[in-house]
């Protein structure tokens, strides 16, 4: 009993202890190229589409703004409403189901290429480098004493930080009110409540997330890491040791036969979450394959094959010839099968979809009435929905009761983006054979556009006919 006690007590230690900060040593390579390809990449987007201007229609607007106040989410030439969330939804499970399926190829490639943590991590690690020096200058600085040099140093880094944190935060912000109005408010101390409530806060959640937390996040806060592994099979390529070719370790100054691994440790020095790849996969392993340029060089040097850490899968370490081709894999197949499905009926979705909606609502109030022509009037309200971003003309028509047609005026003008409520009496002879509510529809075109069209059901009053 005393000794499961123990266990435990060694197990709470290990499981708290604190291991300080990591410093990364710095590695070339062809994945630490590809990480920071990814970083341009991401990062010109994000940075450079909100000053991307679109012109429609003779004006000229941002080309990617969540416009709130006015319910429009512009997306170059696409407009979307609140009625489009569907669409949303959507993508989301396209994103989603995305994940899964790369997971399940080569699993946590997005967390170690693509992830947001990963992208700002990345840049502010670099630029802690270009300030305070390479890792091990950042050691021997921060556990020397405090001095002017190293106060300094540390703000200077840390105002950078800042800096960086704040562009970013206008940068989101300029996603939902125009970059260009955005800034001069800012710089003027006019920014609205919530406007100023998101650039402090993403700005302060950039700073501490990159600049502080950095794979602390990883490795307690990121729900993923917890359960990516319920999308993993034998077959899943990760970055792995392989044990085989390794075992034993040497630093090769022994003779005899050893293993390839010479127990240098480089791979433990550039591992951005300080873990040791030779102890197996773990959950804190975000796949960024640093290791691997680094095993590589190692490997190059004392003139073996590289390859010692690879991306590898269990089966391909245990028997490589039993390693099934992607495509083969059930998980694979299922997850790939979704993702078509699903980017099918987002694109089939996107295609059915009107620039004109159209609500109808019936007087209830008055379910008839007779005209002194001898004609039976119901009366409407119809709601138009404007969804495009130009002005349009619509005719209204009506089918499904012989002789019924719009008393009045049947042709109504809308403006872009604009709710028309409308008040419309339909008029139907009395002698037409029918007597109840009787099911009819309303037929609303664009007149400078017939494939802008609705057909909106409805139903229309007529008297009991007599027994």
């Amino acid at each position: 009993m005393g000794g499961a006690v123990s266990k435990v007590r060694e197990a709470k230690l290990e499981l708290y202890r604190k291991k300080g900060k990591i410093h990364a040593k710095a590695v070339d390579g062809r994945f630490n190229s590809l990480r920071w390809g990814m970083v341009w990449f991401t990062q010109t987007i994000f940075y450079g589409l909100c000053w991307l201007n679109w012109e429609s229609e003779g004006t000229v607007r941002q080309a990617v703004l969540f416009d709130i106040a006015h319910e429009k989410l512009y997306l170059f030439g696409l407009v979307l409403w609140p009625q489009d969330a569907l669409l949303l939804a959507f993508v989301l499970i396209i994103a989603a189901t995305a994940l899964f399926l790369v997971t399940a190829l080569a699993g946590r490639l997005f967390c170690g290429f693509a992830c947001p943590q990963t992208v700002y991590t990345s840049i502010f690690t670099w630029i802690e480098a270009r300030v305070e020096g390479d890792h091990l200058a950042r050691l021997r600085l921060d556990g020397s004493p405090l001095s002017a040099r190293k106060l300094l140093i540390k703000t200077a880094k840390h105002g950078i930080w800042a800096l960086v944190a704040g562009w970013t935060a206008i940068s989101f912000v300029g996603y939902f009110t125009p970059i260009r109005e955005l800034l001069p408010t800012i710089a003027g101390l006019r920014t609205g409540p919530w406007e100023a409530f998101w650039l402090i806060f993403y700005a302060a959640f950039t700073y501490v997330q990159a600049g502080l937390a950095r794979e602390a996040v990883c490795q307690h806060m990121c729900p993923y890491s917890r359960f990516q592994g319920v999308m993993f099979d034998p077959a899943t390529r990760n970055v792995a040791y392989d044990r085989t070719r390794g075992e034993a370790r040497s630093n090769r100054r022994q003779t005899g036969k050893t293993g390839d691994c010479i127990d240098c440790g480089i791979c433990v020095q550039v591992c951005p979450t300080g873990i040791d790849i030779r102890d197996g996969l773990q959950y804190q392993c975000i796949n960024c394959g640093l290791c691997i340029d680094a095993c590589d060089q190692v490997m190059d040097k004392i003139g073996v094959a590289r390859g010692l850490i690879r991306f590898a899968s269990e089966n391909e370490l245990a028997a490589p010839e039993k390693q099934q081709p992607w495509f083969a894999r059930p998980r694979v197949g299922v997850y790939a099968a979704l993702l078509l499905v699903f980017c099918g009926l987002g694109g089939w979705t996107l295609s059915q979809r009107s620039l004109l909606l159209v609500d109808v609502l019936r007087d209830r109030g008055a379910l008839l009435r007779e005209s002194s022509e001898g004609l039976i009037e119901n009366a409407y309200t119809l709601k138009l929905m404007n969804l495009s971003e130009v002005p349009r003309q619509f005719v209204i028509r009506v089918s499904g009761i012989p002789g019924a047609r719009i008393v009045g005026q049947d042709s109504f003008a809308a403006d872009p983006g604009s709710i028309r409520p409308i008040s419309l009496t339909v008029a139907a002879p009395a002698d037409s054979g029918l007597s109840g509510i009787r099911p009819m529809d309303f037929v609303i075109v664009a007149s400078d556009d017939p494939a802008v069209q609705v057909v909106e059901k409805s139903s229309f009053a007529l008297p009991q006919l007599p027994n």
